[in-house]
């Protein structure tokens, strides 16, 4: 991939943060907080608000979190972008522009209200896995993605041979 064309990433991550937003918008409107409908045995759609970040780590905190996790997601933006411009294969590009989509989604959440709106919930037999959003979601595929492609093997130039001099 050329450098020149980096940006046609920014499609998928203008994607992810389109349906992010769009889907948080319609459970805010349809959802009180708490609120849960069971679509499935296994999943429902809830409205939670998570102050902190996966796992509601640190969301009991007095507000700082805000600006910490705020600040660590436009840093990383700002790598992806430059990972993005430096290039690579399509797999890792689309990998980086599903993080940075769902990085700026819930960075998103987070300035605007300081907290992130989380709405997928999968449970079984009075487990649950904790409530989470697309943009959570983009940041998972693309991580997996990255992680499978630093197994792939990579194409590298032969080394050139060695011109043997006789005497």
């Amino acid at each position: 991939m050329t450098q020149a064309r980096w940006h046609r990433w920014l499609w998928i991550t203008l994607g992810v943060i389109v349906l992010d937003f769009a889907t948080k918008q319609l459970v805010l409107a349809a959802f009180r907080p708490g609120e849960e409908k069971v679509v499935l045995p296994f999943f429902s759609l809830v409205l939670a608000f998570n102050p902190g970040a996966a796992f509601s780590f640190l969301a009991d905190a007095s507000g700082w979190q805000r600006w910490f996790f705020s600040t660590i997601a436009i840093v990383a933006s700002v790598v992806i972008v430059w990972l993005l411009r430096k290039g690579g294969s399509r797999w890792y590009c689309v990998a980086l522009a599903l993080i940075l989509g769902g990085a700026l989604g819930n960075v998103w959440d987070r300035l605007t209200t300081g907290l992130v709106v989380d709405f997928l919930l999968f449970h079984w037999r009075g487990w649950a896995y904790p409530a989470f959003n697309v943009a959570d979601s983009a940041i998972t595929i693309g991580a997996v993605m990255l992680i499978v492609d630093s197994f792939r093997s990579r194409r590298t130039e032969a080394p050139s041979p060695a011109v043997v001099k006789e005497r």
